[in-house]
């Protein structure tokens, strides 16, 4: 309660010395999404402001902060998920969303981005060494059980990964395709396939998805890189095993154990054809699965979600069958092509001319304006941005974030 009056406190402040706009154009309202009452939401980390100059990748519905549904559509389910996207892998329509472009933690959902970088550049038959390194993660991390010294192909990673959700192999597969480089060099690689992608929204800092500063990812972007690897078959045989039977390491493991599919999708879903699920404190529950029915194949990426109305997954589930209600051509938006995203990057002739002019400026008011707007100051789960001349206020709530994936 101290800190809530703090930050009413501070805002009231804030807006006595906001200057007041003059006829200022008043921003469209957007549709508040469906959203489940919850009585508690732990605090997470404030949304990056995206820049107003940015082209909206997708199309313009897509720069919602609410819903986008097609006109007429019935309303789509209620869910405590902050933001997910409904769309077609074939022709790339997005049939609804829900503030598609919130930039949040991505949690384990990460390793489809890995997936989508690393998968096409290592042989399956490569035996990898383990490292201490690879197992240096936290207490209560995820991991398969991965031991130093021990000797994995590349393959029974790819089981460890998808289906234990595994930061250790996240680690040694990034390791091992970065080369001399490491596993940095993997995250850069996995920063590059994003752009490439047109997923803008995403920065990965980890391979595995354990929370780090500035590491975000959007709702839209997920369904990007999801479709990336949902069209790759060697892909989708890693994902969807129900089972697998982790390799013995004499002699401190003689036997070697099975693992188990944690997407519960793939046995309560009709048609599931894949996906993955994620959790940490700052980014909550995360969910990505896709499925297929009468020859359309959607996807379903949520973020931010609680178990209320039902875990992740089952919330997905909802919008699966929200979505293959609705007619194929009924969109609000679309998944751009890398050959798409490739045209949105080519700065424009008069932005390429001006770059040189603002950097060579020297003046630093000049700089900043180019850049990104101010951070969102958060409450509550909503981020409250005070722009024109009033101050930024924060108040960061001190808690032990357990960072589990």
């Amino acid at each position: 309660m101290g800190d809530r009056r703090l930050l009413s406190a501070a805002l009231s402040a804030a807006l006595a010395l906001a200057p007041v706009p003059v006829e200022a154009p008043s921003p469209a309202a957007s549709v508040p999404c469906p959203y489940a009452s919850i009585p508690t939401i732990p605090p997470t980390p404030a949304s990056p402001e995206r820049d107003p100059g940015a082209p909206v990748v997708g199309g313009e519905r897509m720069g919602t902060a609410g819903l986008a549904v097609p006109d007429g559509a019935p309303a789509p389910p209620t869910l405590s998920a902050m933001s997910w996207v409904v769309a077609d892998l074939d022709t790339g329509e997005v049939l609804g969303a829900c503030a598609p472009h919130l930039r949040r933690r991505p949690a384990s959902v990460q390793k489809l981005l890995l997936a989508a970088t690393v998968l096409p550049k290592l042989s399956p038959d490569q035996v990898v060494e383990a490292t201490d390194a690879d197992l240096d993660l936290p207490a209560d991390s995820s991991a398969v059980g991965m031991i130093p010294g021990g000797h994995y192909p590349v393959s029974t990673l790819w089981y460890g990964l998808l289906l234990e959700s595994g930061n250790d192999t996240a680690n040694a597969l990034a390791r091992t395709a970065g080369g001399d480089g490491g596993v940095p060099a993997t995250v850069a690689a996995m920063n590059a396939e994003a752009h490439r992608l047109g997923a803008d929204d995403t920065h990965a800092v980890t391979p595995s998805g354990l929370d780090a500063p500035e590491q975000f990812t959007s709702a839209y972007d997920l369904a990007l890189i999801a479709r990336e690897d949902f069209d790759r078959p060697e892909f989708l045989k890693y994902d969807t095993a129900p089972t697998f039977q982790w390799p013995a390491q004499p002699p401190k493991d003689p036997k070697g154990f099975q693992i188990q599919n944690e997407n519960k999708l793939l046995t309560e879903y009709a048609g599931a054809i894949g996906g993955k699920t994620g959790f940490t404190d700052e980014a909550r529950h995360t969910y990505v699965g896709a499925a297929q029915r009468n020859g359309r194949r959607l996807v379903v990426t949520v973020m931010g979600a609680e178990v209320v109305p039902a875990r992740a997954w089952k919330q997905g589930t909802m919008l699966l069958d929200w979505g293959f209600a609705r007619p194929a051509g009924s969109a609000v938006g679309r998944l751009v092509t890398p050959e798409e995203a490739a045209a949105l990057h080519k700065p424009s002739p008069a932005a390429a001319t001006a770059a040189p002019a603002v950097a060579a400026s020297g003046d630093p008011a000049a700089k900043a304006s180019s850049g990104r707007t101010g951070p969102a100051l958060a409450l509550g789960g909503a981020g409250v941005a005070l722009l024109g001349g009033a101050a930024f206020v924060f108040v960061r709530a001190r808690r032990r974030y357990r960072v589990s994936s």
